[in-house]
């Protein structure tokens, strides 16, 4: 009988051990699942503000990539809206799209279905942009 109470004793050890692992294991791990949405949110915004400041002159495929990350932010339950614009010459305007580029391929990593799609776009766009000249 002494055998079975202590099987019984190990059983139930062994299960609120687990139980504990798990438990800890969700604690630690919960945050930073949570907080790659709302990183990947803040790199779009990002951004978004930095193509805004870029000068104009991109025949379209820079708003073309404004739109795709405004609405990568909007399925991310985000508004994404820029500062004001900004006209710097050709250079530094090509040196802004490559950052807002660089965030967006930062944001990629926290984003997956429609929200990485429209940020891939955005990418694409932005590439198409810097060729033209």
């Amino acid at each position: 009988m002494t055998t079975k109470v202590n099987n019984d004793m190990n059983i139930t050890f062994f299960r609120s051990f687990v139980g504990l692992a798990v438990v800890c294991s969700v604690l630690s791990f919960g945050p930073r699942l949570m907080a790659r949405p709302a990183a990947s949110a803040d790199l779009l915004a990002q951004a978004y503000t930095t193509l805004e400041r870029a000068d104009h002159d991109y025949q379209g495929h820079r708003v073309a990539a404004m739109k795709q990350v405004a609405a990568a932010g909007k399925l991310l339950g985000v508004t994404i809206r820029g500062e004001g614009k900004g006209h710097e010459k050709q250079g530094l305007s090509d040196d802004q799209l490559r950052r807002a580029q660089a965030l967006l391929q930062e944001a990629r990593s926290g984003l997956n279905g429609k929200a990485l799609k429209h940020v891939n776009k955005a990418i694409q766009q932005i590439s198409i942009a810097l060729t033209i000249k």
